[in-house]
């Protein structure tokens, strides 16, 4: 049996999934625990990786590794390899109004022209024009910037600081993805290339693109160091004859690796015309599409996906904590409130919930509340409540889907995951919302799965299909009154 390696490196944790190549069937698995914060020291993210993979039994037999990070993330290096400042995450704000500078200075439409993305204070390009400004002395010592999943790769495969790795600071062995590099605001996922026009105007430095090989003496002086991008299929090995973590084998290949998202669209196998939408704390839909995209609104962010296509992308903020909400206050735990929705008819009596409890972000309305409209004597029941709250959720995800099919995206099937996708409510109102075909896969670990894939697919060089396990299916059902009315408010 020939063995790969996933790793899902995110927010909170590190979770690594030991898995068959030629199956997909999970060997063995394991995890570890992440600091909180919106900036974490990276070596955090290392210890983390150690730890999970002693975990799910180390690295001895198995031939390939990619791993599946956090997007966005600014890992800054010198000179030397080391990190200069704690990494500043996607959730980090402080750089909110580099972003509109950058716009200001550039303009929302040819940023989306160039990138496929509009600056937003999540992406890497923003954080390092934060840098430029509030740490110039930090910044004038960057001489590599790396995101989360990149730096990780760097370390599996022996570089890093000298004294703490086997080979030490060749920065020039630095490796990416397309799905990740798209995220930064500096990288065209249509073109394949890095805009170092744009990395200049962020961090006031130039940059150049990793080239393995190049001497200490030419790198020094020649900019700052970006990633090299791999392609979907293309791979790197552990090149140190010790290797960095124990269990790892010499030789081992090391895939591209990709952004979470990415990843996760790997490991549900979503292909052209499927649409994942998941709802964890946040919400997010994403489709996979055979062409670019470019949203000058920036409610679309145009990223590449990990298999060559492409994956536009909506975030809302509200999602599963709308549900939290509302079952606090019918005093019910989640199957209650999901009974309660189902025992109303869709449109909920005509009550609306619209759930910006903590603003949003997808319309860009930070200081918005939420609202209920259409109580009135008959309306206000516990059934129409707990259904206009399952609604209206949906509903804002729904709005995200319109503005990727609204720019040529094709969407035939909705694959829903996260936390709230278990809702016996959800998965049923999601049909008659979205108007398509829904299908529930089993809870699963799907980024550290599609890292997975691409371990294989770097291994044997066809992409592997592996079968998901389904937890519920369900047909759509169109109910358009639900769509009409949230618009309807939504308007007013």
């Amino acid at each position: 049996m020939t063995l790969v390696a996933g790793v899902d490196s995110s927010t909170q944790s590190c979770k690594v999934l030991i898995v068959d190549a030629d199956t997909g069937r999970v060997v063995r698995e394991g995890r570890a625990s992440h600091p909180d914060g919106t900036e974490v020291d990276p070596a955090a993210w290392w210890s983390a990786l150690a730890e999970a993979i002693d975990a799910a039994g180390g690295l001895a037999d198995v031939d390939a590794i990619a791993i599946g990070g956090q997007q966005h993330g600014m890992v800054a290096l010198d000179a030397e390899g080391r990190v200069i400042r704690d990494a500043l995450l996607w959730n980090d704000t402080r750089s909110a109004p580099a972003a509109a500078a950058l716009i200001a200075e550039v303009g929302a439409a040819e940023y989306a022209r160039r990138t496929g993305v509009v600056p937003v204070a999540s992406f890497t390009a923003t954080k390092l024009r934060w840098l430029r400004d509030a740490e110039p002395e930090n910044a004038a010592r960057v001489a590599a910037v790396a995101l989360p999943h990149d730096w990780l790769t760097w370390r599996l495969r022996g570089y890093g600081p000298a004294g703490e790795s086997p080979l030490g600071p060749v920065l020039d062995e630095l490796v990416t993805d397309r799905s990740d590099a798209s995220g930064t605001a500096y990288f065209s996922g249509a073109t394949g290339e890095y805009d170092l026009d744009l990395f200049e105007r962020a961090l006031g430095r130039p940059a150049r693109v990793a080239q393995p090989g190049r001497d200490a003496d030419s790198v020094r002086f020649s900019g700052v160091a970006l990633p090299r991008v791999l392609g979907p299929a293309e791979s790197v090995v552990v090149d140190a004859s010790t290797p960095a973590l124990r269990t790892l084998r010499p030789g081992t290949l090391v895939g591209a690796g990709a952004g979470d998202n990415a990843a996760a669209a790997l490991g549900l196998d979503a292909r052209e015309g499927d649409v994942v939408v998941s709802i964890g704390t946040s919400g997010t839909v994403f489709a996979v599409s055979p062409e670019p995209v470019a949203d000058s609104s920036g409610a679309v962010a145009g990223f590449a996906d990990a298999s060559g296509s492409f994956l536009p992308l909506v975030a809302t903020l509200n999602a599963a904590r709308v549900l939290d909400a509302v079952a606090r206050l019918l005093g019910v735990d989640h199957d209650e409130l999901a009974e309660l929705a189902l025992a109303a008819a869709p449109g909920a009596g005509g009550v609306v919930l619209q759930p910006y409890f903590e603003g949003e972000r997808t319309p860009n309305l930070p200081d918005a509340t939420a609202s209920l409209f259409g109580l009135t004597l008959a309306s206000t029941t516990r059934e129409n409540l707990a259904r206009a709250a399952v609604e209206g959720m949906l509903c804002g995800l729904a709005d995200g889907l319109d503005a990727v099919t609204r720019l040529g995206v094709p969407a035939t099937s909705i694959r829903l995951v996260g936390g709230a996708a278990r809702s016996r409510a959800v998965g049923a109102v999601a049909a008659q919302v979205f108007g398509l075909p829904v299908v529930i896969p089993e809870p699963g670990e799907y980024v550290a799965r599609g890292a997975a894939v691409q371990a294989a697919w770097a291994l044997s060089g066809t992409r592997p299909e592996w079968p998901i396990d389904t937890w519920a299916e369900l047909a759509a059902d169109l109910q358009p009154v639900i769509r009409a009315q949230y618009a309807a408010h939504a308007a007013g």
